[in-house]
């Protein structure tokens, strides 16, 4: 995969991950950038979700959207 395909991926996901949460802002998604553990981090943030709960919510969206970090 080429930088311009990881770039469009990153993009695809991105308005995925505002479908899923929409408290996260451009932002937050920019630090995050395909840092699964800033994405974890973010979620905790923006919810008010213990790190279980966050990482949870981050393994299904995953498995749903077959998105790899």
């Amino acid at each position: 995969m080429n930088t311009d395909q990881a770039s469009g991926n990153w993009k695809q996901f991105k308005g995925k991950m505002k479908e899923q949460w929409g408290k996260l802002t451009d932002d937050d998604l920019t630090v995050v950038e395909g840092k699964r553990d800033q994405l974890i981090g973010k979620i905790q943030e923006r919810y008010g979700y213990g790190k279980e709960a966050a990482e949870k919510e981050v393994s299904n969206w995953e498995t749903q959207n077959k998105y790899r970090w």
